[in-house]
């Protein structure tokens, strides 16, 4: 099972590096991280997607709000929160293929960000569900490169 945290933290240096290592010190490991500012700049944001069950979770909850610049651990369950990734990706599309690869952009809503004479740049934004259902056709065509930004989170209310 996968489990959303978000973690809010002191804007100092290190601490990514401490959280990651009690990850990795105890033998979690991290399906997708993110790490950005927050409104208040001397704290950031880390969300943070693990593999495992309810006890390796609440056990992972213990270990984090223990470390030193943790401010707050927040264990996302289902509907009470957002969340989106971006992926930037380049995908085959010569003159016969073009004009499908752009249906299928504008069915989800995805962005044609750079066009060459045989590759299309694609930027799309969406749940994990979406994305993957987008990526599966785009297979069709030949994904040649892809990079993804991690899962980010946010509680639908406070």
């Amino acid at each position: 099972m996968r489990h959303t945290i978000s973690i809010l933290v002191e804007n100092k240096f290190g601490v990514l590096t401490r959280v990651a290592g009690m990850f990795s010190g105890r033998g979690f490991n991290i399906d997708s991280l993110n790490v950005g500012p927050t409104l208040d700049p001397s704290a950031s944001r880390m969300t943070i997607v693990v593999r495992g069950d309810d006890k390796i979770l609440e056990q992972v909850t213990k270990q984090l709000e223990k470390l030193i610049d943790v401010i707050d651990v927040e264990d996302f369950r289902d509907e009470e929160y957002v969340d989106r990734e971006l992926v930037l990706l380049r995908v085959n599309a010569n003159s016969k293929s073009r004009a499908e690869v752009m249906q299928i952009c504008d069915i989800f809503r995805a962005k044609i960000i750079d066009v060459q004479p045989e590759k299309l740049a694609i930027e799309i934004t969406g749940t994990e569900a979406k994305i993957s259902k987008f990526l599966s056709l785009m297979e069709t065509f030949g994904i040649s490169d892809l990079t993804r930004t991690g899962k980010v989170a946010l509680a639908r209310s406070k």
